[in-house]
């Protein structure tokens, strides 16, 4: 049943947040989204709709968690304003009731013990309402930045999700870009970091023949097979749509790239069979690309050049890695303007 069809049997508008949903849910590739969809009322509301949205698609919802936090943070911070102005106002009602009592008691002519025992009693009444009224503060502010801390909690997983590719479940695009530039903010990242480009080969030619979810499973296996064979401090993303990016720390050009090989293989290797229909999607093979950050002289320049070595990879017959280093002295007139597959 098409996406289309399904949101109007639902009742669903066609709005593009809905049809992202919906699109996730029906080809399998988020099974936790299928799940929400699927125990969803026949017909449900847009709030419903844009929850799910917002959880699982957040980099569409930005403006709206942001502004939800703002309205938050400003109503939490004006509660807390308020309650000082009120303490204020009670603290400096006890300095006064301390000023006359003071004053009172240098006037000893007029000083007797009935009076004595009338400032005790008005002090003891005036310093009790004072100290419990500071537990009240207390207690109120520490439910205050309970509530806020929970905002705060909110905005970091918003963040998490802002920068995590919905299909893949590994960085996106935005991370990556934050990182890359990271890396020439202090000589020691530039001196020990790499960046690979890798590319689905042939990927177009799949998607024509076996539909987009079958692409978007494909997608996910070398998503998976990346990050499971490297280490978990290892930056993995999906920089497009059939493509991919590593950033490596701490280990020479040769290392990074028989690392960059046994991914290359390993994914040669894979199956890619369909467990519904059997039907067999591979081989699928990529097509990587090496540079070192010492080799270029800025984030902009080190994606270039790695992508220089990717585009080597793929006119040399694809399903290999190729260093910058190795190439950079040799013409390479047309390699902007390649289309990768």
């Amino acid at each position: 049943m098409s996406v289309v069809t399904t949101m109007r049997q639902m009742g669903v508008m066609g709005l593009p947040r809905n049809y992202e949903i919906f699109y996730e849910a029906l080809t399998g590739s988020n099974p936790d989204l299928t799940l929400e969809v699927v125990s969803m009322n026949h017909r449900p509301s847009q709030e419903e709709l844009d929850r799910i949205g917002q959880k699982y698609f957040a980099r569409n919802h930005e403006h709206a968690i942001v502004e939800t936090a703002r309205e938050t943070l400003a109503r939490e911070l004006e509660d807390v304003a308020r309650l000082l102005r009120r303490e204020r106002g009670h603290i400096e009602k006890y300095g006064e009731a301390l000023t006359q009592t003071s004053q009172g008691l240098e006037n000893r002519h007029a000083m007797s013990r009935e009076l004595l025992q009338k400032i005790v009693g008005v002090m003891s009444v005036a310093t009790t309402s004072t100290l419990d009224r500071g537990l009240q503060v207390a207690a109120t502010l520490s439910e205050k930045s309970a509530e806020l801390e929970s905002v705060k909690s909110a905005l970091e997983e918003y963040k998490l999700l802002a920068d995590t590719d919905p299909l893949t479940r590994i960085w996106n695009r935005r991370a990556f870009d934050k990182r890359l530039a990271a890396i020439y903010d202090n000589k020691r990242s530039i001196m020990f970091s790499a960046l690979i480009l890798a590319d689905i080969d042939r990927f177009k030619e799949v998607n024509d023949r076996f539909g987009h979810p079958v692409g978007d499973k494909i997608i996910q296996n070398v998503a998976e097979v990346l990050r499971r064979n490297v280490h978990e401090a290892v930056f993995v993303a999906r920089t497009g749509g059939e493509e991919f990016a590593i950033i490596l720390e701490g280990a020479t050009e040769q290392a990074n790239y028989e690392l960059a090989d046994r991914l290359r293989a390993t994914i040669e290797q894979m199956p890619f069979v369909s467990p519904t229909t059997g039907v067999r999607h591979g081989p699928v093979t990529i097509s990587m690309g090496i540079c070192m950050a010492t080799d270029a002289d800025s984030p902009d320049d080190l994606y270039a050049k790695a992508d220089r070595a990717l585009y080597r990879s793929k006119i040399a017959g694809r399903n290999r890695v190729t260093k910058f280093s190795t190439i950079r002295d040799q013409p390479l007139k047309s390699w902007m303007l390649y289309q990768k597959g």
